[in-house]
């Protein structure tokens, strides 16, 4: 997406990719959710969920890099991406973190919903199951206008090719 708005906004539209469902939308926002079964146990998604400049679609950062992303896995981390130059740019803000109960949440508008003015947020929910992990994932967004609600479609593949390239990195080691 280099750091051009209008070309995020293209690569965005023009995205293609896995679906996980758009689960709700309504005058002011939407809510898409994507539930992956993964061969690992929970403490190892959850560890590669912050490891997400390793597994991270370059097509979708301002750097064409994804080892230029990072995210701390603690409260008032920032998800961030240094961009050549000096540049940077936050994705967004980790707002929970608890390995414990497998749960990670950050506010995050991301990409050209940031210009948008919504408020989104994003949800990892991580449970035992069948010798793996259940990873549920949530993205809400409200306070969208008219361009956020015809996105949630895009945005939805565009997160589903994110939580694809998350999965075949925790079982192979590479996105």
């Amino acid at each position: 997406m280099k750091a051009v708005i209008p070309t995020a906004l293209a690569v965005l539209l023009l995205a293609g990719g896995a679906r996980a469902e758009v689960v709700e939308t309504g005058p002011q926002g939407f809510r898409i959710k994507s539930v992956q079964q993964i061969k690992a146990p929970p403490a190892k998604v959850y560890q590669a969920i912050g490891e997400i400049g390793r597994w991270w679609d370059p097509e979708h950062t301002y750097s064409g890099k994804s080892e230029n992303l990072s995210m701390p896995l603690q409260a008032g981390a920032c998800w961030c991406e240094t961009i050549p130059g000096g540049g940077s740019v936050r994705h967004g803000a980790v707002v929970l973190a608890w390995p414990e109960q497998g749960m990670i949440r950050a506010d995050a508008a991301l990409g050209p919903l940031q210009d948008e003015g919504v408020s989104a947020a994003l949800f990892f929910q991580m449970k035992p199951k069948d010798g793996g992990t259940e990873l549920t994932i949530t993205y809400n967004v409200g306070g969208a206008r008219d361009f956020a609600l015809k996105a949630a479609p895009v945005v939805d593949q565009v997160l589903n090719g994110g939580w694809t390239r998350l999965k075949r990195y925790v079982e192979t080691g590479a996105p």
